[in-house]
């Protein structure tokens, strides 16, 4: 690994990287409530500054080009308009607990891990383009890292206090099914994570400070260890897909890694 960004740019709440069109985007850029942008040197500057109260924690893009963030303190899903900047909900429900992080498949439908730490449970949730809210499951423990195979017919959720990941068949209309236990580990927990696109899951291990990835069948194939030991999130962006880029809560930055397969488009 290696330093992309320096220390100590972002809050402690550094989070939910996304890359777009040669730009990272990172959440909470020298304090919370902001969203920063990275260019490819690791020049890092204010992109946009939420609505008081909304604090981001997940980025993601849709088939228009308009960034989604999972607002976990203002309990929504905003939607960011990239030219004018405008910042609007796109959902909202009272059963949200905190949005915590999200993934999109083909047809802009997200889903969103809804975490209760207190109570050390969790829900999924279903959101449509058009920011109506299906919960899918509310029998979790703390939601946390959420993410689709290349085939979108797969989807895999983390429970970090249990230290377990999840995987659920993902059928066409988005609605999830047949929960296994595909991974746990004894030690150590975990934030977000991604595939690449071959279906190997990368997931981040916080308070470790590295990267698990492991292939589709759950099979260990390697580890990867950052400076930092508060891995909170990766994403795929580069050129060519293959950079992994993290970000690092304790050093509040964003580091990098190449992997030899590219990130799922």
């Amino acid at each position: 690994a290696a330093d992309f960004t320096g220390e100590n740019l972002f809050s402690e709440n550094i989070e939910g990287p996304s890359y777009r069109d040669g730009v990272l985007y990172v959440v909470n850029f020298e304090k919370d409530g902001t969203i920063g942008m990275v260019d490819e040197r690791g020049n890092a500057s204010l992109f946009v500054t939420l609505p008081e109260g909304s604090t981001a924690n997940a980025i993601q893009f849709n088939s228009k080009g308009e960034m989604l963030l999972a607002d976990f303190t203002g309990h929504n899903v905003l939607k960011v308009d990239m030219d004018t900047k405008g910042v609007s909900v796109l959902a909202h429900d009272s059963l949200f607990n905190q949005p915590n992080d999200l993934c999109i498949n083909k047809r802009d439908q997200i889903f969103a891990s809804d975490p209760n730490w207190k109570k050390s449970k969790g829900q999924i949730w279903r959101i449509e383009p058009s920011g109506e809210t299906i919960l899918l499951t509310d029998s979790m423990g703390t939601t946390n890292g959420i993410c689709l195979n290349p085939q979108e017919n797969i989807l895999y959720v983390n429970e970090s206090a249990q230290r377990n990941i999840c995987k659920f068949d993902v059928d066409s209309t988005g609605n999830i099914s047949n929960k296994t236990l595909f991974a746990e580990f004894p030690n150590f927990g975990f934030d977000g994570m991604k595939c690449d696109s071959q279906g190997n899951l990368y997931i981040t291990r916080y308070g470790k400070g590295t990267i698990v990835i492991l292939s589709q069948e759950g099979v260990f194939i390697r580890e990867v260890p950052l400076k930092g030991k508060k891995t909170s999130n990766i994403t795929f962006g580069g050129q060519d897909g293959r950079t992994c880029y993290v970000t690092l809560q304790d050093r509040k930055c964003v580091e990098t890694f190449r992997s030899d397969i590219p990130g799922k488009m």
